[in-house]
């Protein structure tokens, strides 16, 4: 589904046409950033999907991250871990060991796997 954004005054307008009033979207090629690092997402073998909650205890939503970002985080915690007390950006963000290794991997490219 194609969404149309535009900059008008007149809202009421755009919602007759069915168009949502606000900021342009992106443009297409901007590539994605990693929710953990922040840094570019490449498409190929550099990225890799994660569930937030994992798979094994109700998991259904997937975000697209660094494979090696991923790694850190299986690494780092447990999935009773991630799914109790890890299972936003935020709350993985805050863990010492994972602040120390977003620290590190934003000086590498995107593309970068060890």
């Amino acid at each position: 589904m194609v969404i149309r954004r535009i900059m008008r005054s007149n809202t009421k307008e755009a919602r007759i046409l069915g168009l949502q009033v606000g900021p342009p979207l992106p443009a297409a090629d901007t590539p994605a950033a990693c929710p953990l690092c922040g840094r570019a997402l490449i498409p190929g073998p550099s990225t890799d999907e994660h569930h937030l909650t994992p798979r094994s205890h109700g998991g259904k939503e997937k975000f697209l991250v660094h494979k090696i970002c991923h790694q850190k985080i299986h690494r780092t915690i447990a999935e009773k871990d991630l799914a109790r007390r890890y299972n936003s950006w935020q709350a993985l963000a805050e863990h010492p060991e994972i602040q120390a290794f977003i620290h590190w991997v934003r000086k590498r490219p995107p593309e970068f796997m060890p």
